[in-house]
């Protein structure tokens, strides 16, 4: 898959080193000379380029892209280069960076954007995750199809601990992607058996998240009663 990243700071780096370790293929894009560090990523093609120019994206070939991150520290940039890496070079998939949580609302399909992915928002979403047990956290936005990816830990009083996952009545609109059990990561089929403390990820409707909470978070008396 070849992955082109606007932005070569560390947050653009750090991503193009993952992706190049699971065997992608990376171009770097980035205006700034200070940000050509070839040495610290060395198996990416760089170039130096103003990644909101259309010249600059056709020298890259965004046309032959899978996905296009926009990586950059300035929202209106990575607005820019999400909007002509789809409409102008049709690339599948165009992941961006929310620097500012109040633009979040920009970061759509109208914008080009698949998903937009929002630093601070996932900081906090994590710190939550951590310190709260039975309570729904919103990990990303899916601009596509108005979806996001949501987590919780199932609590111990949970009336589905130890329901198999294909006998639960899951509300419309969600799907149970990945079950996390201590260090193992499970692709849930309907003969696994929920446990309590299991991270449970999930791609659901905004307007499905409230109904999904309830029903986990649903304790073992409130369910017999």
């Amino acid at each position: 898959m070849r992955v082109a990243i606007a932005g070569a700071g560390a947050v653009g780096r750090s991503i193009a080193g993952e992706l190049l370790e699971n065997g992608h293929e990376v171009l770097l894009i980035d205006k700034a000379p200070s940000a050509i560090s070839v040495e610290r990523v060395p198996l990416a093609e760089w170039l130096l380029a103003d990644a909101c120019e259309i010249t600059s994206l056709d020298e890259a070939a965004l046309q032959r892209c899978n996905v296009v991150i926009a990586a950059t520290g300035d929202d209106k940039v990575n607005l820019v280069v999400s909007l002509l890496a789809k409409t102008e070079y049709g690339v599948p998939r165009v992941v961006a960076r929310v620097n500012n949580p109040k633009n979040e609302w920009l970061f759509n399909e109208s914008w080009g954007v698949d998903v937009a992915v929002s630093t601070p928002r996932l900081m906090s979403a994590l710190v939550e995750e951590a310190v709260s047990v039975g309570d729904l956290v919103r990990l990303l936005r899916f601009s596509q199809g108005d979806a996001n990816l949501v987590e919780l830990t199932l609590p111990p009083e949970s009336a589905l601990a130890g329901t198999r996952v294909g006998d639960v009545e899951w509300p419309e609109d969600t799907a149970l992607v990945t079950i996390i059990r201590g260090n193992r990561v499970l692709t849930p089929n309907k003969e696994d058996a929920l446990e309590a403390g299991d991270e449970l990820l999930f791609v659901a409707a905004p307007a499905r998240e409230e109904q999904l909470e309830d029903l986990l978070s649903v304790r073992r008396e409130e369910n017999a009663g």
